[in-house]
């Protein structure tokens, strides 16, 4: 009986022993996981806002660049209507002053 009683008292420190070890490794472990993902996620999320300040910054450089594109067209617009006044015996200043009324 005693060899039974050993057993006992063995197997109860064996499983609150195991317990702690288990414990202890699962907070440590739960913790890196934790460190590890918060690091990942607010690195996606800096790349995200970096993406987002980049799209933002190419399409404002687009704009611009459209902006001057319209520009040019209607410079270029304006002196084939003049062309166009003097050839057909319209009078420049006449065509100017209507091509800025239509433009308004």
């Amino acid at each position: 009986m005693s060899n039974r009683d050993g057993f006992t008292g063995g197997f109860i420190a064996g499983a609150a022993i195991g317990g702690l070890v288990g414990a202890v490794l699962g907070t440590v472990l739960v913790r890196r996981a934790t460190e590890n993902s918060l690091a990942e996620f607010s690195e996606i999320k800096g790349n995200k806002g970096k993406k987002r300040q980049l799209e933002s910054e190419r399409i404002e450089g687009a704009r611009l660049s459209l902006e001057d594109k319209i520009a040019q067209l209607n410079q270029a617009i304006d002196d084939v209507r003049l062309q166009l006044g003097s050839v057909n015996g319209n009078s420049p200043a006449h065509n100017g002053e209507e091509s800025l009324a239509e433009d308004q």
